[in-house]
Parts: structure tokens; sequence; C-alpha cells
């Protein structure tokens, strides 16, 4: 099946701008001993970030599944801000804080404080400086897509960014587009990160200590090629988190399952964690064998042909 390039699918030129981002919210840490507690329950090295750093990571069950994903940002050598989508993180906070203990970290949601907007193109960029010290808006860079630069910006209350609005779902197409997947609450517990190419994107350190899940995290990388991926799928139909995807060859089970969606300009893209022998020849659906055709959209990098 060959992949279709994102651009063909994409308007262009396209629209540059922020959107307040209602589906993301914000876990802070803070203390002495946040660094090294939250070392021990991510999948990435956070103990070695510095100030403006960012990086992917996952919080993991005892399966290595995926029970959030994060990103992650210190503003200070004891304040972590971790951005993840807004349905799930009551759970994840609730359960993240049994396992601090007596360890001098502090969890709390700090969405009530912190407003999450998506920016596309730099349009704040002019205004960073002025705002980063002024208002403590948090800038923190992720993958460009289309090549564009794209920030998630955490925005104190009561700060509104002063640059033309993004149109609904042009965000969560270059989300998606950038086939960096975020767990949502339809997909907790689905997927371990490689499924959904997190390792990929630098959402995984081999070289850290111990985390939940570590141990299944590590069988999968290193037992030779790895038969699921993250895969970008386009289609006529809408497509939500959590639905299954069928392949023509096998219609009595599914191929995989929709990890991210978006819809924008009257298409729909989305991440789907797939078989890889799925991409290999038939036709994709969704729903089932019979349902709506799904064609397949080139990933913005390259995955590994087998662990290294």
């Amino acid at each position: 099946m060959m992949p279709i390039a994102l651009s063909q699918l994409s308007p262009s030129p396209f629209p540059t701008g922020v959107q307040r981002l209602q589906e993301w919210g914000v876990i802070r840490a803070l203390g002495a001993d946040s660094a090294t507690f939250l070392q021990g329950q991510l999948t990435n090295d956070v103990q070695s970030m510095g100030a403006g750093d960012v990086r992917l990571a996952a919080y993991c069950s005892a399966k290595g599944r995926m029970q959030a994903s994060f990103v992650v940002a210190r503003p200070a050598p004891n304040e972590f801000l971790l951005a993840c989508s807004a349905d799930l993180l009551p759970a994840v906070l609730k359960r993240l804080s049994m396992f601090v203990m007596r360890a001098q970290c502090k969890l709390t949601d700090a969405s009530a404080d912190l407003s999450v907007w998506g920016e596309v193109g730099g349009e704040l960029a002019s205004q960073a400086a002025s705002l980063d010290a002024a208002s403590g808006v948090h800038r923190l860079r992720l993958a460009s897509v289309l090549g564009l630069a794209r920030h998630l910006c955490l925005v104190p209350a009561g700060v509104v960014p002063e640059a033309p609005a993004l149109p609904e779902g042009a965000w969560g197409w270059l989300e998606v587009g950038s086939a960096v997947p975020r767990v949502v609450a339809a997909t907790a517990e689905a997927f371990v990160p490689q499924m959904v190419n997190l390792e990929v994107v630098g959402g995984v350190s081999f070289k850290k200590g111990c985390y939940p899940g570590q141990e299944v995290v590590a069988r999968s990388q290193y037992r030779g090629t790895l038969k699921r991926r993250g895969a970008l799928l386009a289609g006529d139909a809408a497509l939500a988190p959590g639905q299954e995807v069928f392949h023509s060859a096998d219609p009595g089970q599914p191929a995989g399952t929709v990890a991210l969606s978006a819809q924008f300009g009257g298409r729909h893209l989305a991440l789907v964690e797939l078989k890889l022998a799925a991409l290999e020849g038939g036709t994709l659906h969704l729903g089932s064998a019979e349902g709506a055709a799904l064609s397949s959209v080139a990933l913005p990098y390259e995955i590994p042909a087998e662990a290294p």
C-alpha cells in the first residue's frame, strides 16, 4: 500500500495562529524530590532535563501499557510541568500520588492555573521574550509538521495570547500528522509504547533506571522485529480513538486501533496502532471489513526495521 504525503491532504498554505486546547491539562510536580520521583515513574530520563528542555514520556502500568503520555517541561530545578490529556488527568494524578509516599514531591492539577494553547508558525515569537518574562508563559517546542514550527504553550490564567486564531481542527490535524502519540481516556492501557512509536519520537529511554512496566517495554524493544506499529491513515469517515480498523484479508479480527484522530477541511486523519502486515497489501477499513476505506499516509519519520 503506497502511502500518500500529508501535504496532499492539507491546504497550502496551511493556516498559522494559536488555539486554546481544552482537551489538554497540566500536572505540576513540586519539591526537592520531584526529579527523582518522576525518574522512577516515567519512561524517559527527566532527571537530566535542564530549563528550556522539552521531553516526551509515558506513565505505564506494570504490564507496560501506557496509562498516560506527557509533554514534560522543567521550569525550575524542583518543578516539573506535565501536559497530558485532560480526560485522564484526574485518574493519573490520583494513581501517581499513591506512590509519592515520603518523597518531597507534591503533585497537583495545575490546569486552573495554566491553560494550554497550541501555537503554529511562531505566531508568538515576537512576544515570546516579554511574555515569558512578564507572565510566566512556557513555550514547549514540538516537532514541526508541514514545515511549520509548533509550540505547546502553558499560559497563566487570565493571559490571552495576542495572535490570530487557528481555524477549528487545524491544531489537531498537525498533532495527528506529527504521528506523536497522545494517550486519551479511550486508549488508556491499550498500547505498549512501541505500538505507537513512542520510542521512535524520543519518549523512551533504555538507559535510565527502572519504572513501572520497564521490563515489558525493554522486552518489546529487544526481542526482535516488532509486529505492530503506529501508522497514519486517512479516510472520508470520521474516526475516533478506540475504534477498530480491519484488513480485507482477515475480516474476522481487528488489525489495529485508532489512537488519535483529527478532522480538518472535510478530511479525516488518524494515528492508528496497526499490524505491520496490514500495510503490505489488501485494503483497510474502519469498524469492519465492509466499513469505510482508509488510505495510508506517510509518516514524518523512519521506523527502524528491527530493534537496535
